[in-house]
């Protein structure tokens, strides 16, 4: 219970940025990596098979909130967990529904013990405590769990923020609490790591009581969470750059939901390892497209004629065998299709930027590839 089987393999001297191995149950993860997002079991667009084979994506995130409520962690747990019901054999890292849930606003109300909140799908009322989270996502079998957290608004006032963060170290000491008496109680055969979720809004001392409180838990590994929030860039890897350095360096490190295309070298470059978004599918799927050359509005008219691909560097399966003309037409039209294609090629590139990213930690070239990476994008074509 003490790490999520992390081993550093490089690190560049001069930023701190890491490569390293995150060993689970369902295979080895190499880091930094970038987490395809499956809210509810499934990649928008793609299939379990497009995801290993095309993407060879090695660990994707679903999310407890709305696994709970459907179709239930039981009913995943009595048909043989997450893996299974979804039919994917790689490794799952589940949030605990703790954004969902304060994103709620008037649906909910947060007290010590936990959350009251209404379904979104039917208003039925549920209760969210640390220990039930840690259980729900037990049944269905991740490979990485979440403490429950308490997400702020952007902008919150410090004293708000303050009383946040105690909360959230409560709430953390109680999760880790339940779970080691869970996995002690061999109610588990296979339990995966949890993770504590450091907050403290925008204030870098109170995120530095609150990685200093979390990491007295010597939990498996550590995540930062209400970033991209509503706050300016700068401000986020300011919040960052108060939190790592208190952080264990020999346990994995997870911001939460960032970023663009050009911002993931900026949070390697401060030592982290792991990052998730929904921005490539969400993006892909209404329109946009990114590319090494910047960003590709795809039902622009200029791409009426357009016989080149999305990308010319890029090696996806939409990019060797699809024209921008095509892609416009199937946007346009309204197809299925489209999403499909779009998704995977944002994916690509968010996967691609991560891998050459670990390539050039281990090579020793990370700062020259990072400012490269992170430049302002250019245009699309």
């Amino acid at each position: 219970m003490a790490s999520a089987g992390f081993e550093i393999v490089a690190t560049c001297p001069a930023t701190g940025a890491r490569a390293g191995l995150l060993h689970t149950a369902h295979g080895v993860v190499e880091t930094p990596v970038f987490m395809p997002v499956g809210t509810q079991g499934t990649v928008k667009g793609l299939s379990p098979r497009e995801l290993a084979q095309d993407l060879d994506a090695r660990i994707i995130l679903a999310n407890t909130y709305h696994l709970y409520l459907r179709p239930g962690h039981e009913t995943v747990r009595r048909l043989g967990g997450l893996h299974r019901f979804m039919g994917w054999d790689r490794a799952v890292l589940t949030d605990s529904g703790g954004f969902q849930v304060f994103s709620l606003s008037g649906l909910r109300k947060v007290n010590d013990h936990g959350v009251v909140f209404r379904s979104h799908l039917n208003g039925d009322e549920h209760l969210f405590t640390p220990a039930s989270t840690v259980d729900v996502q037990l049944a269905l079998g991740s490979d990485i769990l979440m403490a429950l957290d308490e997400c702020l608004e952007y902008p919150a006032s410090h004293e708000t923020a303050r009383q946040s963060v105690r909360r959230t170290v409560r709430w953390a000491e109680e999760a880790w609490r339940h779970y080691q008496d869970r996995v002690r109680a061999r109610q588990e055969e296979a339990a995966g790591a949890l993770f504590p979720i450091v907050q403290g809004s925008m204030y870098a001392d109170l995120r530095r009581e609150c990685a200093a409180r979390l990491v007295e838990l010597r939990a498996g590994g550590y995540a930062i969470g209400g970033l991209s929030v509503g706050e300016p860039r700068a401000l986020s890897l300011e919040m960052v750059d108060a939190t790592v350095p208190l952080l264990p360096l020999d346990r994995p490190r997870y911001v939460m939901g960032v970023g663009l295309p050009e911002e993931l070298p900026e949070y390697v470059a401060r030592g982290v390892d792991m990052m998730d978004c929904v921005m490539p599918t969400r993006n892909a799927r209404n329109g946009c497209l990114f590319t090494s050359r910047g960003r590709v509005t795809i039902k622009q008219a200029r791409y009426k004629d357009d016989a080149a691909p999305v990308d010319e560097d890029c090696s996806c399966y939409t990019c060797r065998r699809f024209s921008r003309a095509y892609l416009r037409h199937l946007f346009l039209a309204g197809e299925i299709l489209f999403a499909s294609l779009a998704t995977l090629h944002n994916l690509k590139r968010y996967l691609d930027i991560v891998r050459e990213l670990r390539q050039s930690i281990i090579l020793g070239i990370f700062p020259q590839t990072a400012r490269r990476l992170s430049a302002p994008p250019r245009g699309g074509g």
